[in-house]
């Protein structure tokens, strides 16, 4: 016979009608495209956010890892930007103004790497152009002309000084290496023995004079020097004019491509000055180049290697917007940097070493973050917050320490930036941001909320359905038949501890599904059926229950006393969570009171020994206001009682033992005995009604453990909430055990229904002059509690 307050087999768990699917099996679902339930509020938000292009409207979605949100954000991204401009193409070019400062120049898509072959194809047409025309007779002609008038006008300038010194008795003759002066007598020219064989007077009047020619003679010399850089000049001023006219074809080419672009026309320009600055570079053969190099200690001193370009971003084959995210945090891969090559211990460096981060490849576009891994690396996220703050992407080796080696540097021009960031995190990481950085709230001013369960809808379930067929295709697995599919809902139903919710960890159904997948493989089956679904999750909870397994060992043999047959007073089963790493099951702990005549009200004994968590003492504090109004109205509250949750050595949290403690209490006071068959949980407020609590699956299943290792007799049971109703999903053996009567579950609303069920005797209620019924539990503790106080007042 049905007891009051027991629940009935169909209340514990809702079950999944396979008929609610139109299919035989997942295969059969074809539209898997709309496979996120539950999350309307956060993809609205992500929708808005991504639309708004005002400074600061960064995002940052909110949510548990494993709803799902990663995964939906990137497929939303990705077809989102399909339809938005594909971003320019960026390159870093050579300054000719200021070399350690390269000039960054956008093209649009496609075009950058045109430009990059255009100006390798300039580098050769123009060397074989200028070599071709400066090897042609005409040149050749023109140059031996100007040779040939320097040489003429030289040899008169000779000729005149020659005349200008016979006349002072000396004769000036020109070799190769230089002019020289010999002293004349009488029409012959003198050596110097016969020199040294004049008088003494005739020498002295040679030496005289000579100071005169000499400085004629440097005259003349200066003259000559003077027209032989006019010479030089004017083959330089030809050669230019000849090269220009070769360069101009190629250069003003390229510059009818890039009219509007301001930046290239200058760097065209400079390319031009330096191909005439250094025109004999290009009119050199390759041994005489290598010659060259050699002498600069191995440093490449060849002019056209300022003429590459450097394209750090090529969106040429970019459908769209681009989309980024990776799981590299580095400075060096989120914001680029430069790299440096060693050169005789120092380390240098140039424009066509520049490297592209994250953020080059994403602007324009969309990145994604995880901010658990973005705020490991502090730098990073100051880095970030800086650029979304200036718009602009700098290349920035300041971070590089290289102890005892010399570095050679360069400032690259920054970037204007133009990026949608999307920070995906906890909502404690939100919020201790929110606080702690005044920053944060600047930068992303949307937060898209991403919830941990959603309605139980026949909307939801199909997408549900649509997801695990997606799953299945995407990592090749076995689909499943309708009765696993319903098997699946009650698992994600339970996971959300809602009969009308399901659960959103997406992660965590895939893996559930992945391992059905695997034992059905083992037995050779084409389909996952109900059995397999069952049979991951027996196996999952097989692997990680070393600790489960304990606790059951050790109250089999007695080692942790729990009585689960025959009453006992003061004593009653409460019902916990023990959470181990990843992995959280429930077993019952005895909690006893014991209560004396005197005045120091309750004693927690964890509280006193510092083992109580504050939520554990805040409940201990308000069974004392439960018992002061039920009891001490019209007389004072003398009383001592000790609260003790036995062989307990590790501390506990929570109020979901306050309930239990005031039926040890009552059962104290009134000295009727409990029924140690029923395990109990549940918190109370000061007004004696029950309140609702977490993990009443784990709570119950493992007490249902307990019984059956010990045999169920048919009165075991546990006592719930009766808010908690609605999150029951207790397993298959335990629903059959209470439809046989082995096993009931109770739910109530007030302690009064719970110690009735503990105790089997009326709690009694207060008639209109306050006072309980005779034989009553209430009216026994208060008698006690009376008892205390004569005995306090003596």
């Amino acid at each position: 016979m049905r007891k009051r307050n027991e629940l009935l087999p169909k209340d514990l768990k809702d079950i999944c009608n396979p008929s609610l699917f139109k299919f035989e099996t997942t295969k059969e679902l074809v539209d898997t495209t709309d496979l996120i339930y539950g999350q309307e509020r956060g993809i609205k938000a992500l929708e808005f956010g991504t639309d708004i292009n005002i400074k600061g409207y960064n995002l940052y979605l909110e949510g548990p890892s494993g709803t799902g949100k990663t995964m939906y954000t990137k497929k939303f991204l990705a077809q989102k930007a399909e339809k938005e401009k594909v971003p320019n193409d960026w390159a870093y070019i050579y300054n000719f103004e200021n070399p350690n400062e390269p000039v960054a120049v956008s093209f649009p898509a496609g075009q950058g790497n045109a430009f990059c072959s255009t100006m390798e194809n300039f580098v050769k047409d123009v060397r074989k152009d200028l070599k071709k025309t400066f090897n042609n007779e005409d040149f050749e002609k023109e140059k031996q002309i100007i040779k040939q008038e320097f040489e003429q006008k030289r040899e008169e300038l000779l000729e005149k000084l020659n005349q200008k010194t016979m006349m002072q008795g000396f004769q000036v003759k020109s070799t190769e290496n230089g002019v020289y002066m010999m002293p004349v007598l009488d029409g012959k020219t003198l050596v110097e023995e016969e020199f040294e064989e004049l008088d003494e007077s005739v020498k002295r009047e040679f030496e005289e004079r000579s100071n005169l020619v000499q400085e004629q003679i440097f005259q003349a010399l200066a003259e000559i020097k003077t027209i032989e850089k006019e010479a030089e000049k004017k083959v330089e001023e030809w050669q230019s004019n000849i090269a220009l006219m070769t360069i101009n074809v190629h250069i003003n080419s390229i510059k009818a491509n890039y009219k509007r672009n301001k930046k290239i026309s200058t760097y065209l320009d400079g390319v031009k000055k330096d191909i005439l600055k250094n025109i004999n570079y290009f009119l050199a053969s390759e041994s005489e180049l290598k010659a060259a190099n050699q002498m600069q200690r191995g440093e490449n001193k060849e002019p056209w290697l300022n003429y590459r370009v450097n394209l750090i971003i090529d969106n040429s084959k970019l459908e769209g917007a681009p989309v980024i995210m990776d799981t590299n945090y580095s400075y060096y891969n989120i914001f680029g940097g430069l790299e440096y090559e060693n050169q005789y211990g120092a380390l240098k460096t140039d424009y066509m070493m520049i490297k592209p981060g994250l953020l080059h490849q994403a602007n324009g576009g969309y990145i994604m973050f995880q901010a658990k891994d973005l705020l490991s690396n502090p730098l990073c996220y100051e880095s970030l917050k800086k650029a979304l703050m200036v718009k602009e992407l700098n290349i920035d080796n300041s971070t590089e320490r290289r102890n005892g080696v010399m570095l050679v540097s360069i400032k690259p021009e920054p970037i204007p930036l133009n990026v949608k960031v999307l920070v995906l995190g906890s909502s404690n990481i939100y919020h201790t941001l929110l606080s702690l950085d005044e920053d944060f709230r600047k930068l992303f001013k949307i937060k898209a909320e991403f919830e941990e369960d959603a309605p139980k809808t026949p909307e939801n379930i199909e997408r549900l359905s649509k997801f695990v067929r997606s799953f299945c295709n995407q990592e090749n697995l076995l689909d499943m038949d309708r009765e696993a599919m319903a098997k699946l809902v009650e698992i994600t139903s339970k996971m959300a501890e809602d009969k009308d919710k399901l659960s959103t960890q997406f992660s965590e159904i895939g893996e559930i599904v992945g391992e059905a997948s695997v034992w059905a493989k083992k037995d050779k089956q084409k389909i996952i059926s109900k059995k397999y679904i069952q049979k991951a999750l027996d196996e999952r909870i097989e692997r990680i229950k070393k600790y489960d397994t304990r606790y059951l060992q050790m109250i089999k043999e007695e080692t942790l006393l729990i009585d689960t047959e025959g009453y006992a007073v003061g004593q009653v089963n409460g019902l916990t969570v023990i959470k181990i790493g990843d992995y959280s099951f429930g077993k019952p702990a005895r909690i006893t009171a014991s209560t004396y005549a005197g005045k120091e009200g309750i004693i927690n004994i964890e509280r006193e020994i510092e083992m109580s968590g504050p939520s554990h003492s805040k409940g201990v504090l308000i069974l004392t206001g439960y018992l002061g109004e039920q009891f001490a109205q019209d007389t004072p509250m003398s009383l001592t009682a000790n609260l003790c949750f036995e062989q307990l050595y590790g501390g506990v949290d929570g109020d979901s033992a306050s309930s239990t403690e005031a039926y040890a209490m009552l059962s104290s006071l009134s000295g009727i005995p409990i029924n140690q068959s029923i395990a109990v949980t549940g918190s109370i407020n000061q007004k004696g009604f029950i309140q609702p609590i977490g993990g009443v699956n784990e709570k119950i299943e493992g007490f249902y453990q307990i019984c059956k290792l010990r045999g169920l007799n048919g009165e075991q049971g546990v006592i719930i909430p009766k808010q908690n109703v609605r999150n029951l999903s207790l397993n298959d053996e335990i629903i059959e055990a209470v439809k046989k009567g082995k096993f009931h579950v109770y739910a109530i609303s007030t302690i009064d229904e719970g110690i009735e069920i503990l105790t089997g005797v009326p709690a009694g209620q207060k008639d209109s002059q306050g006072k309980f019924p005779l034989g009553t539990i209430n009216y026994l503790a208060q008698e006690k509690l009376r008892k205390f106080a004569k005995v306090s007042e003596k």
